[in-house]
């Protein structure tokens, strides 16, 4: 099965543009976890666009299904991370002028940064992932790094894959989210998935061997403004897990051997 986590960042989005105390992202992280979600994820950004520390501590307090809690590597949202504890962090780069998380960490640049971040994150028993482009190359930096987890930024895949029209080229871009989740699991490390995924691209995500989790948020709120909240989630959580969903294609290859499982931690 394939987790589901529901980002609510968007219903702090809607509150923030009129100041007001209302919609309220905790009451709304309590109808995604009605509907099926498996962990809610809450990015607290440096500008403080959307989702404030008040709602994280009280993310913690009340849902009863992990928290995922997304941040930039900085020594502020470290400290707030091990005051809150959450089940997992999820390291994301940050920009001020962007509309969103517009792509994978650069683990180069920032090696010795992020090696500090995350030691201290896994020592306080914190899982910690790394929000990463869908490569081979970055699932080898990120377990010389010491992550427990990956999640690949598939913003660009999913336009490729919704501009696709032939079944060759469909193959191809479903080898490589196949190519990097395997190898994350060959290291141990959990595969997960983010940005971009909605209701009409989230379904190939079955045809992802290794794959265990899905971090959505976006296109869940968006839905939700329709059929509500929970419905939504269901939904989402369907077109993940149900084979009724799962498209129609060839298997991309076929293992000698059964994949290694990753590490489990929810």
């Amino acid at each position: 099965m394939i987790r589901l986590g529901v980002n609510i960042d968007h219903i702090a989005t809607v509150r923030q543009a009129r100041g007001e105390s209302y919609p309220d992202p905790v009451q709304g992280a309590l109808l995604a976890e009605i509907g099926g979600a498996d962990n809610i994820t809450a990015h607290l950004r440096e500008d403080r666009r959307h989702i404030q520390d008040r709602d994280i501590f009280l993310l913690k307090e009340t849902i009863k299904i992990p928290l995922n809690f997304e941040m930039a590597c900085t020594s502020e949202m470290l400290k707030i991370a091990l005051q809150v504890k959450p089940h997992a962090v999820t390291l994301v780069p940050e920009k001020r002028e962007e509309r969103t998380t517009e792509g994978g960490l650069d683990l180069k640049k920032n090696r010795d940064q992020l090696k500090k971040i995350i030691d201290k994150l896994q020592s306080s028993g914190i899982v910690t992932s790394l929000f990463i482009e869908p490569t081979v190359d970055a699932v080898e930096s990120s377990s010389k790094l010491g992550a427990w987890a990956v999640e690949f930024h598939t913003g660009a895949w999913c336009h490729a894959i919704d501009s696709a029209h032939r079944t060759p080229d469909k193959q191809q871009l479903l080898q490589i989210l196949n190519d990097a989740s395997y190898c994350a699991t060959e290291h141990k490390i959990q595969s997960h998935f983010g940005h971009g995924l909605n209701y009409q691209n989230a379904q190939w995500l079955q045809l992802v061997e290794t794959a265990e989790e899905a971090n959505i948020g976006h296109a869940i709120i968006g839905r939700a403004l329709f059929c509500g909240l929970e419905k939504a989630v269901k939904d989402m959580k369907a077109l993940l897990n149900d084979p009724d969903h799962c498209p129609v294609f060839p298997r991309l290859h076929e293992r000698k051997t059964a994949a290694p499982k990753g590490k489990k931690h929810n």
